[in-house]
C-alpha cells in the first residue's frame, strides 16, 4: 500500500498536466450539465467562482477527490495498525474510500460505454 502512495504523486502530475493542456483548447460547457456527476463525486465544491466549466476539469476534480479519499483510508488503516486510530475511525475512512472508488469506477464504465457507442455509429 505504501508503494502505491508514491505512484499516486505521478498520477497527480499527469492530471495537472492534462488539465493545463486542455485549458486553452476546451470550449466552456454549462455547469448544470454536469451537476449530476458533481453530486456523485461527493467532494466537489459547489462554489460558483471556483467551479469547473468543462467535463475534463470535473473529471480531474473527481480523480483528485477519489485519490484523496483512498489516501485517507490507507492512512487511517496504517494508523489503526499502529494503534493511533480507533476501529470506528478506520472503518469509516475505509468505507468512504471504497464508496469513492466505486463511484469513480461506475463513472468510468459509463464514459467507456458512451465512447464505444459513439465509435459504433455510422458516419
Amino acid at each position: 500500500m505504501i508503494e502505491a502512495l508514491g505512484s499516486l504523486s505521478a498520477f497527480d502530475r499527469a492530471v495537472q498536466a492534462a488539465a493545463l493542456s486542455r485549458a486553452d483548447s476546451a470550449a466552456p460547457v454549462q455547469k448544470s450539465a454536469f451537476a449530476g456527476a458533481a453530486a456523485l463525486a461527493g467532494g466537489i465544491p459547489a462554489a460558483p467562482s471556483a467551479a469547473p466549466t468543462d467535463f475534463g476539469d470535473i473529471m480531474a476534480q473527481l480523480a483528485t477527490s477519489v485519490r484523496n479519499d483512498v489516501r485517507a483510508g490507507e492512512a487511517a488503516s496504517i494508523a489503526g495498525i499502529q494503534g493511533r486510530a480507533t476501529t470506528q475511525q478506520v472503518v469509516e475512512a475505509v468505507m468512504s474510500a471504497e464508496q469513492s472508488l466505486q463511484t469513480a469506477v461506475a463513472i468510468r464504465d459509463k464514459v467507456v460505454a458512451a465512447y464505444l457507442e459513439l465509435s459504433r455509429m455510422a458516419i
